[in-house]
């Protein structure tokens, strides 16, 4: 029989090999994080804030296999995911959250919180404001606000010749020296919102005095510290983060008469923090101060404008 000249006919009835292999989903990361090794589960992963999530993985978080999907490999040889980000800072989130979640959920051997609250999902809807109880979040999860600044700061010494750069415009050992104790002096100034109600004073901003007032109502105290705390490695740059739990106006009164009461005026200020669950929002703004640096070895002591740009991100995480 002759062979037809149409290519339809003499293509290959044969179909080529194609991998249709699905990739497997991952129960657990395996972490680097500057050197130090971390193992968590999905879930833990998932239930950390959006703003430390985007920092762990800027480009994305992948929760399958997709190296072995594609070309082949081991399945089971875990991929290690290297990640620049702070350990100490990501162990501090960790545990935080952990003791949140087991206080409120309970773990083996004592009862949570929410053992004794859940009824209140079946609450009259006129006892609270939208929305009704058995839809308002803030009694069936865990609420923690979460706040970070990022700070960059710029040491400006005095123009008497007694700092300079070298040819390549790097900075001397001098003025590496005065950015090092600069960075020193900034991460002695741990309360968190003395430089925002500074630049509240300077600039009468109501917006920002109506944070301040908000945060303190909702867990945040005026004069508390920031959780973590700590210079970036080769950069003049300070990231700090506070973790606390949201007031919800929930209080719990075990072995009393009425075991759970509610303040419904304190729930309706928490419920617009829910405004931030999943969409951090940021605020930026500069500081400028003169500060002296005292002397220190064969260092003089001399006044240096320092300024600092504060990136705020503020969120919201159920858990």
């Amino acid at each position: 029989m002759a062979t037809s000249s149409s290519p339809i006919t003499q293509v290959s009835q044969t179909p080529a090999h194609v991998n249709l292999h699905q990739p497997q989903l991952l129960t657990r990361l395996l972490l680097d994080l500057r050197g130090k090794r971390y193992e968590v589960d999905r879930e833990t992963i998932m239930n950390l804030p959006e703003s430390v999530l985007l920092c762990l993985f800027p480009n994305g978080l992948v929760l399958s296999r997709q190296s072995a999907a594609l070309d082949g490999g081991d399945e089971d040889e875990e991929d290690v995911y290297a990640v620049d980000f702070d350990p100490d800072c990501f162990q501090f989130v960790l545990s935080f959250f952990r003791t949140a979640s087991e206080t409120f959920y309970g773990t083996d051997t004592l009862p949570g919180l929410f053992a004794a609250q859940q009824h209140l999902l079946d609450a009259s809807p006129n006892d609270f404001s939208n929305p009704p109880p058995s839809q308002n979040p803030l009694i069936s999860k865990q609420a923690i606000i979460v706040l970070r600044e990022e700070l960059e700061y710029f040491s400006i010494p005095p123009k008497d010749g007694s700092v300079k750069i070298d040819q390549n415009g790097l900075a001397g050992e001098a003025l590496a020296n005065i950015k090092r104790r600069c960075g020193d002096y900034l991460m002695e100034k741990k309360s968190i919102f003395t430089a925002l109600q500074r630049n509240v004073n300077k600039e009468n901003n109501v917006a920002e005095q109506h944070l301040i007032d908000m945060l303190c109502m909702s867990g945040f105290d005026r004069e508390d510290e920031w959780g973590f705390r700590a210079l970036e490695p080769s950069r003049c740059c300070i990231s700090s983060i506070a973790l606390v739990l949201l007031k919800t106006g929930i209080t719990h009164h075990p072995g009393g008469e009425k075991a759970v009461e509610v303040d419904y005026q304190q729930m309706a200020t928490a419920q617009k923090l829910l405004l931030f669950w999943r969409k951090p929002a940021r605020k930026c703004w500069w500081d400028g101060l003169d500060i002296e640096l005292p002397p220190s070895g064969n260092d003089e002591g001399r006044i240096i404008k320092l300024w600092a740009r504060r990136v705020w991100t503020l969120e919201l995480s159920l858990i």
